[in-house]
């Protein structure tokens, strides 16, 4: 064991009693401190992720529709399944075009995109889900693209 000593040179004895415990307590308290935070974020977050949860299996009814003159539409369309968001894409050689899926999570983030082809003409894509209110947007021209978004 080391001698300790004062600003003078002097020989200080170790500390006794009490004072000298003392500093033995801090390596439990950190750890302590940190594992009831750990223990109030779990609590907390546990009825968020089962609020979630609940949310992605919940279904709804998606409606895309795309609608106007122009010839030889590209149609792309997204929808919620199995937990991952799914891309599909589909030509119309006239319109309307309509197409209707059950989506799962509410049906949140359904986007259909519309690109005109070099006939160009005016086309207006729409996107519903369940009863809401219908999101539009319209493209006129050749190549000219719509997107329309629900989230």
């Amino acid at each position: 064991m080391s001698e300790s000593r004062d600003r003078l040179g002097r020989y200080t004895p170790p500390p006794q009693g009490p004072a000298a415990q003392r500093g033995r307590r801090w390596p439990w308290v950190v750890p302590g401190v940190a594992l009831l935070l750990a223990g109030g974020c779990v609590g907390a977050v546990g009825p968020v992720v089962s609020e979630v949860s609940d949310a992605v299996r919940e279904t709804a009814m998606v409606r895309y529709e795309v609608t106007g003159d122009a010839k030889n539409v590209t149609v792309a369309y997204s929808v919620w399944t199995d937990g991952d968001i799914v891309m599909d894409q589909e030509t119309a050689t006239a319109l309307p075009w309509r197409k209707q899926v059950e989506a799962e999570g509410r049906g949140r983030n359904c986007t259909v995109v519309v690109t005109l082809g070099a006939g160009g003409g005016r086309a207006t894509c729409s996107v519903s889900v369940d009863d809401g209110t219908p999101r539009s947007a319209t493209a006129s021209g050749a190549f000219a693209t719509a997107t329309c978004i629900v989230s």
